[in-house]
């Protein structure tokens, strides 16, 4: 399924609306407050989520719409989380301290919202379209669409997640060896970074997945899905370097990617579990520290940050996706 592309070619559709604010089609309740995990000491220690304090009063868990069938969240410097929709491309936003939220972005048929990232310094967020091959810029206050860029012309292409770096974002293809770098604001051409060095694509399966900096912020941590494995990304060359897992660790099923300084949190969507690993100073090598269970994990796929809470969104891949079917999120301590 992949498609060939220039070394370091620059294309971009771009489409400017004007902001229109929507009403909510919902509001839900957020759910009891039950709290988290007590981590086990050692390198390859377990965590189990289990009753006990955070801040008194929020959620540990909340509803979503049924039938939402979301993928990615996000989560800025204020308590809102944000969650996309792969039914039709929308944005639920939820209070975290209270649960409570509302669709604040409306989709439309044939539009997906899989990954997203918000940028606190333009308010924007950034989100990866899927099959459709776009990533689009959506207004984090108002939810209006503020920008669409084209990514790929070419069918076959899945733009599955964003990671925010300098002046770009930029997006995984699950479905080519490729990463699209978008300008960071509402112009600019997207940059196509080809990956090439250790980096082998493998036809017909999830490729890459989520992605983040490094904690010198120079490059690129991307989890391929499909065998299991993690590589820094060049974003001057696109050469990958594997990383080495030290431990009795894989990451296959690797989804969402969360990195807190040195540590990298990797959530594998149906082995219900977040490992969680240290990275070496170069980001050559990363070593299992724990794992994260928790029995209210349903096929998480991605992760945000607030304090020091991790939040999960519940998939649900392996249960019926019908527009009657009940979703969550999920929060642990970190």
């Amino acid at each position: 399924m992949t498609r060939k592309h220039p070394e370091h070619s620059e294309h971009s559709e771009h489409s400017e609306l004007p902001a229109r604010p929507r009403p909510s089609r919902r509001a839900v309740l957020g759910g009891a407050a039950v709290t988290a995990f007590a981590a086990l000491a050692g390198a390859a220690g377990t965590g189990t989520a289990r009753a006990g304090g955070h801040r008194a009063g929020w959620p540990a868990e909340f509803p979503l719409p049924d039938g939402w069938l979301p993928e990615g969240i996000t989560i800025g410097a204020r308590p809102y989380a944000y969650l996309g929709s792969r039914a039709n491309g929308a944005i639920y936003r939820a209070d975290l301290r209270t649960g409570q939220g509302r669709v604040f972005h409306e989709g439309a048929p044939g539009l997906a919202s899989i990954g997203l990232k918000l940028d606190d310094r333009d308010g924007l967020l950034y989100v990866a379209g899927g099959g459709g091959g776009t990533a689009r810029l959506v207004d984090a206050r108002t939810g209006a669409l503020r920008a669409t860029h084209r990514l790929t012309a070419d069918t076959g292409h899945f733009v599955n997640d964003v990671a925010l770096l300098d002046d770009r974002a930029w997006f995984t293809d699950s479905y080519d060896a490729v990463l699209y770098g978008v300008p960071r604001g509402r112009r600019g051409a997207v940059r196509a970074l080809r990956l090439s060095g250790d980096w082998e694509q493998l036809p017909g399966v999830i490729n890459a997945n989520g992605i983040v900096s490094t904690p010198d912020g120079r490059d690129v941590i991307v989890v391929k899905s499909t065998p299991g494995e993690l590589y820094r990304v060049d974003l001057r060359t696109g050469r990958a370097t594997r990383v080495a897992l030290s431990g009795a660790a894989d990451v296959v099923n690797g989804d969402g990617l969360v990195r807190v300084g040195r540590t990298l949190y990797v959530v594998q969507n149906r082995r219900n579990v977040v490992t969680v690993f240290h990275l070496d100073a170069g980001a050559t090598t990363a070593t299992l520290r724990r794992s994260i269970t928790d029995p209210r994990f349903d096929v998480p796929a991605t992760a945000a940050r607030y304090r020091d809470r991790l939040y999960l969104v519940n998939a649900r891949y392996t249960s019926p996706q019908t527009p009657e079917t009940a979703f969550t999120a999920v929060g642990v301590p970190l």
